[in-house]
């Protein structure tokens, strides 16, 4: 095979990959949201996406990861926010800017959607997704030190990184629940994006100014 082709089929096997892994995804939260996270197994899920369970678990290590599938992205998000930073822009900066341009796109991280309403209740509803959740935000805050640690040329044993990554990623937490809030409570995305937006700002440049002066 030559190597063009055989980079083809590799590109081909990947996106089957990911839309099996998409499929997988989309079946289980819609059973999720029928019948709430607890109650459904993943033997279930997986009869349903036409899959078997052990190929469920080759993309979802976890029953939560079916539901909470976005925290891979996530992860890669923050960190490559920070490590293709803008010259002279600050982590804390780069994490704004794309705060900013993910609510811009009403991704699903911004939690800026009407749609989010069904996910935040079965959150909220499954003490183990709750969990997961938290464990989410760890691996992210881990991941976040980490590219500012190796951006800032901090040196082995600094602290610093670990700071800026914990206050950033409090942030980031700060304003997704403030707006979670306000959608459970019956409000519209539309009708709060323009103040979230406003909170996102103060916010964040609070913060530079805390940590960069």
């Amino acid at each position: 095979m030559a190597e063009g082709d055989e980079n083809q089929a590799l590109g081909l096997r990947e996106r089957k990959k990911l839309r099996t892994r998409q499929r997988i995804s989309d079946v289980a939260t819609a059973l999720f949201i029928e019948r709430g996270f607890d109650n459904v197994p993943v033997a279930e899920v997986a009869k349903a996406a036409g899959v078997s369970t052990m190929t469920v678990f080759n993309y979802f290590p976890r029953k939560e990861d079916l539901f909470l599938d976005r925290i891979p992205e996530a992860v890669d998000l923050f960190t490559r926010a920070v490590r293709e930073r803008h010259d002279g822009e600050t982590p804390v900066g780069a994490v704004h800017r794309l705060l900013l341009g993910l609510l811009d796109q009403r991704h699903p991280l911004a939690a800026v959607a009407d749609r989010f309403v069904f996910f935040g209740r079965i959150v909220l509803d499954s003490p183990a997704l709750r969990a997961r959740a938290r464990e989410g935000v760890e691996e992210v805050e881990n991941a976040l030190a980490t590219a500012v640690a190796e951006t800032t040329g901090a040196p082995v044993g600094d602290q610093r990184p670990r700071l800026v990554a914990a206050l950033t990623v409090a942030a980031c937490r700060a304003t997704f629940m403030a707006a979670a809030g306000r959608l459970l409570a019956g409000e519209r995305a539309e009708d709060i994006v323009d103040s979230h937006r406003s909170y996102v700002d103060e916010t964040f440049a609070a913060l530079d100014r805390a940590l960069y002066g």
